[in-house]
């Protein structure tokens, strides 16, 4: 059992030696697992597992081996159909009708034509094509469908087309408290680290210490400021909409990264930068911060992470005033080379899988504006951003 136990964990990819099964072995001779299953899966952890990416493979081996469950299969799932991709709402359309509502004819016209029926509609509508109101398939309202529309007095984001969202918003502030549950995003995050001795004398030296104290016959203390991760680190978090799917493991990083960085900012923004960002979302309408103002505070030493599934409509990248929230002067994507052209050291970790991304335009467009510095968080995306911010 042992042995095939050893097999399998590297048939699996777990870097196991022979001495360290060895190592497993004496362990077991001497009954430090004390005839317990539990024990001994914590013993075979702490024997055999060197780094805490390999965890999960281990997990699954040993209940494959031990208990008798079945290995999930590592193999990638086939291309999503495109159908599947395209949710079509709650209403079924014929393709004749799909074809009608496909498009306004870009963004300029569909502002045009909203200013032209708020001038025009004079009571509540429900079930139309054309009017602002609720469900049917009009551009404009709440709870129908339509390809490319403004959402106007619905509580959240079903289908995720809206190129526009006419409502007041409540995002929840990331927990930096959170307690882990598992080190692998810290351990990833310990890739970026650049130790130096600043601030207050307040170690001891114990070296110098002894050579001072040598040197002249009696006890000379000697004190140091405490070796520290130097790195500067301004992290920026999209917060809310299609985010939401995502609160748990941003706040994981956000702990991690708290504990990790001494010197470490960090804002929210929602969807894509622009020319404000905040710190409280309970007082982002109150207390915002000017973008500028940040990229004239922190000098280009800092290293920059962005944090969003960058699922949006192209139009808040590419378009003044196509922020979905607020009319913006200046395109995203303005804001975004920005803020790359000076700090060099820039990355953007993504949520969404890896395989998604090319059923998202918006994540190709902001793929091309981080000249390719675009990972996916997980413990492999972050371990390859950690190694190009470190560059």
């Amino acid at each position: 059992m042992f042995i095939t136990f050893f097999t399998e964990l590297k048939s699996a990819g777990v870097p196991v030696s022979l001495r360290e099964y060895l190592s497993l072995m004496e362990a077991l001779e001497l009954d430090l697992a004390e005839r317990k299953v539990e024990d001994f899966y914590y013993l075979a952890r702490t024997a055999l597992v060197k780094d805490e990416s390999n965890l999960d493979r281990f997990d699954r081996v040993f209940g494959h081996v031990f208990k008798g469950l079945d290995l999930l299969s590592d193999a990638p799932a086939g291309d999503i159909p495109e159908e599947w991709l395209r949710k079509l709402a709650e209403k079924h359309l014929t393709e004749e009708e799909k074809a009608q509502i496909e498009a306004l004819g870009g963004f300029e016209k569909l502002m045009e034509t909203l200013r032209e029926r708020l001038k025009e509609q004079e009571k509540r509508h429900q079930g139309g094509s054309k009017w602002i109101g609720t469900a049917g398939t009009s551009p404009f309202g709440a709870y129908g469908y339509n390809p490319e529309g403004v959402r106007i007095g619905q509580k959240e984001s079903r289908h995720r087309r809206a190129v526009k969202v006419w409502d007041k918003r409540e995002f929840k502030d990331l927990d930096d408290t959170l307690a882990l549950g598992t080190r692998n995003i810290q351990v990833a995050l310990k890739r970026l680290r650049n130790f130096a001795r600043t601030g207050a004398a307040e170690e001891l030296d114990l070296d110098n210490t002894i050579r001072s104290t040598a040197h002249k016959g009696l006890l000379d203390v000697k004190m140091r400021p405490e070796r520290r991760n130097a790195v500067k680190v301004l992290l920026f978090f999209d917060i809310g909409g299609s985010m939401d799917d995502h609160i748990r493991v941003c706040e994981e990083l956000f702990s991690a990264a708290r504990t990790e960085f001494k010197v470490m900012e960090h804002f929210y923004f929602h969807n894509c930068l622009y020319e404000y960002v905040w710190k409280e979302n309970k007082r982002r309408h109150a207390e915002r911060i000017d973008t500028m103002d940040v990229l004239h505070k922190y000098p280009s030493d800092y290293k920059v992470i962005f944090v969003g599934d960058a699922s949006m409509s192209p139009y808040e990248i590419a378009y003044a005033g196509g922020s979905v929230e607020h009319w913006n002067e200046e395109p995203g994507s303005e804001w975004i080379k920005r803020v790359t052209d000076l700090y060099k050291s820039a990355v953007w970790l993504n949520p969404v899988r890896e395989e998604h991304w090319g059923y998202t335009h918006s994540i190709k467009m902001l793929h091309e504006l981080m000249e390719g510095r675009m990972y996916p968080l997980t413990v492999e995306g972050l371990t390859e951003a950690m190694k190009e911010l470190a560059r």
